[in-house]
């Protein structure tokens, strides 16, 4: 999310399977959905290329499944810069996406600062052949993350603390964030950052986890749902310039496929998850090495959804 997603060093094994789960161009064919059905309606669902994004593609595509609606999967399509064209020439119709960040990637200027402020700047940034339906209470933020040592060491509590050691400090992120606005650019613009270096690793995963943890970096942005932080004992700087702002989970699809059914089926998903819940789901995934698959089916079918 600038985000969006998640893996932990001792687990990082599992979360690299997850992520490249879907061999060559994820884009050239997708997969039918277990149990779809042959209705009169069909979506193919996208994520991207973390396991958190996938996880969550799985639970739109069951609760969709549930209504009777033909779907199919193109998971792991790596990032925005992928997947939003995809996603404006109908390759896929649905992608599980995060307030703040898309915002920012529609508009750089966007205020994200609130929930409702990123929730509007989003759909204002849509084009007329996509729609946003309802956020979720589940948030999954970006943060600046170091290591307990370093953040002993350098007297790290938040990102500000960053400001006269930066130079000496190399940060680590996903390949996009070197010229994304809340990527490098950004935290130079709002918090005055100057890193000694970037180093392009993958998207909050495997490589950026033990990166942190081997010190090739001393600095990375993972998510803030990542168990890797609270198995590693990472510290999360505070951003209190609200940098990365709400990043409310929320359905982004085709206009023209948001019909009164699809629309009601993925509300009543945003209207069940939250972040706690989120954390636990992603947990089990990436953690305990279960199929997002039958994850997101378990959690569909204990709260009523499919």
């Amino acid at each position: 999310m600038m985000k969006k997603k998640v893996a932990i060093g001792a687990v990082a094994v599992a979360a690299l399977v997850l992520s490249a789960c879907s061999s060559g161009n994820p884009l050239s064919s997708g997969s039918p959905n277990p149990g779809a059905s042959g209705g009169a309606q069909s979506i193919t669902v996208g994520s991207a290329n973390f396991p958190e994004n996938e996880l969550l593609a799985q639970i739109y595509a069951g609760a969709l499944t549930a209504k009777g609606i033909t779907v199919t999967t193109k998971l792991n399509i790596a990032s925005r810069e992928t997947y939003v064209p995809a996603l404006k020439n109908g390759e896929i119709d649905l992608i599980p996406e995060y307030t703040g960040a898309f915002a920012k990637y529609l508009n750089p200027d966007a205020d994200i600062s609130t929930t409702d402020a990123a929730v509007a700047a989003l759909k204002a940034g849509l084009p007329a052949t996509l729609t946003a339906l309802e956020p979720a209470a589940a948030q999954d933020k970006d943060s600046i993350t170091v290591t307990r040592a370093t953040a002993t060491q350098y007297n790290l509590k938040t990102i500000d603390d960053l400001v006269p050691v930066a130079k000496d400090l190399v940060l680590g992120g996903p390949p996009e964030w070197k010229n994304r606005s809340y990527g490098v650019p950004g935290l130079k613009k709002d918090y005055g950052l100057i890193f000694k270096d970037f180093k392009a690793l993958d998207t909050a995963g495997p490589l950026t986890v033990q990166a942190l943890k081997n010190g090739q970096v001393q600095a990375a942005n993972l998510f803030t749902t990542d168990p890797a932080i609270k198995a590693n004992d990472f510290v999360s700087l505070t951003d209190t310039k609200s940098f990365f702002g709400s990043q409310n989970v929320i359905p982004v699809l085709t206009a023209a496929k948001a019909t009164p059914e699809v629309t009601a089926a993925l509300n009543a998903v945003s209207a069940k998850l939250d972040t706690d819940t989120l954390a636990t789901l992603v947990t089990k995934v990436v953690v305990d090495k279960q199929d997002a698959s039958a994850v997101a089916a378990d959690w569909l079918k204990a709260n009523g959804l499919s």
